[in-house]
């Protein structure tokens, strides 16, 4: 059994040595305002040190984080991040990381390259030196294959796109890839949901082709910063698809508090275990089983 930690949306926050004219455009104006008047106290850092301190107490086979680890693609924050990615005992070859668009959020942050200088060991495929996506890395009997689908956008948007190379290449990966268990990461969902107009995947149907013409066993998210289940069609089946709510997050409501999810994956199947955020002990653990009756089983998967 390979265990496979699905973490997402840690938002690390670090304004160290920010200056005034770093927030001169209008979405990081904007995203700056929204920041200290909602969400400056949303995702402690100190959480992520105890997601960190969870994950190397215990010792899953791999870390798959689908982005937004900043919130504002400033380098104070990236700086954070990568000081706190480095302390997962796994180290780069361990971690699999994804952009979010937090992570481009600007069209400067996204010229300047800062998620690939910056986080780049955890995003080189199998091999190479340079940072291209889809990110490939066969671990075993489990193959990552991992997206960016984040760009920048104009306010209010929070919307992405994977672009028709990549999606190209995505095909030819998980060809290749076939005889392993599958496991692609991508920030945006893959699916419809509610907000589609402003914060979806512009091109989700044209992932959804690719996938069912080459198929995969898991599709994993994040972005909705809420748990989400659902699947699209492969060549054999449903294929699931699994969005997993901010590992950081600060909330009174139980389903949307700092969580993350163990894949324990067998073959082709896999089953889940969540883990909690207790805000009175300090620490991540199990959340309770769901209610009987309430587990959806799809393409070998029960989640």
């Amino acid at each position: 059994m390979i265990t496979v930690a699905h973490v997402s949306d840690v938002h690390a926050l670090d304004l160290t040595g920010v200056r005034a004219r770093d927030f001169l455009s209008h979405k990081r104006l904007g995203g700056a305002a929204n920041l200290l008047l909602r969400r400056r106290n949303k995702h402690p850092v100190s959480t992520f040190e105890a997601l960190i301190d969870d994950l190397n107490e215990l010792r899953p086979d791999h870390v798959a984080l689908t982005g937004d680890l900043t919130n504002l693609s400033l380098a104070p924050e990236f700086a954070r991040a990568r000081g706190l990615l480095d302390r997962i005992a796994l180290g780069p070859a361990g971690v699999t990381v994804v952009p979010g668009n937090h992570d481009v959020y600007t069209w400067a942050a996204a010229r300047a390259g800062l998620f690939e200088k910056v986080l780049g060991d955890y995003a080189l495929s199998d091999g190479a030196e340079a940072v291209e996506f889809p990110v490939v890395r066969r671990r075993g009997a489990l193959c990552l294959i991992g997206l960016s689908s984040a760009r920048p956008s104009p306010v209010p948007f929070a919307d992405g796109r994977i672009g028709a190379a990549q999606l190209a290449r995505l095909e030819a990966a998980l060809r290749r890839s076939q005889g392993c268990f599958r496991l692609v990461l991508v920030h945006h969902p893959p699916v419809d949901n509610r907000h589609v107009l402003l914060r979806g995947l512009r091109d989700r149907r044209q992932l959804q082709e690719v996938l069912r013409r080459a198929g995969a066993e898991l599709v994993i998210h994040g972005h909705e910063h809420r748990d989400v289940r659902g699947s699209v069609e492969g060549p054999a089946g449903p294929i699931p698809v699994m969005g997993v709510g901010s590992a950081t997050y600060a909330d009174p409501r139980a389903e949307r508090r700092a969580r993350y999810n163990l894949l324990h994956i067998e073959g082709t199947g896999f089953t889940v275990e969540q883990r909690v955020f207790d805000p009175a002990t300090g620490r991540f653990a199990a959340a309770p089983p769901p209610p009987t009756g309430s587990e959806v089983t799809v393409g070998g998967g029960t989640y």
